[in-house]
């Protein structure tokens, strides 16, 4: 199971990552951009994820997966239950997330290719 903490040591290592609190809401960003969010509680984790692949992802697994919040729906966003990852599984998630927010020769340098 992960947790919130978990998720602060994955986002944080990341290049060019850091955390904001906006609204009681923990965000973690690269510049402008949100790559993942825990809910207030930090029972549930926002991230970045491709709009197209969205329903699919939560149809797969619909006790882990959430849709985004009404407000988000036109971002590229899904949520999370952390009770229902592991830290590898949530490593991955994160990582993309982030990728899909920094320029592509800071993420080709990351990934090593």
């Amino acid at each position: 199971m992960a947790t919130a903490d978990d998720v602060r040591a994955i986002a944080l290592a990341l290049p060019r990552a850091y955390e904001r609190e906006v609204s009681g809401r923990a965000k973690f960003r690269v510049g402008s951009y949100v790559f993942a969010a825990l809910s207030p509680d930090e029972s549930l984790l926002g991230f970045g994820f491709p709009k197209h692949e969205r329903d699919a992802l939560v149809a797969s697994e619909p006790d882990k997966f959430l849709p985004p919040r009404t407000q988000d729906e036109r971002y590229n966003w899904v949520r999370l239950r952390l009770e229902a990852v592991d830290v590898t599984e949530l490593r991955e998630l994160l990582t993309d997330a982030w990728a899909m927010c920094v320029p592509k020769k800071v993420s080709a340098a990351y990934f090593g290719s």
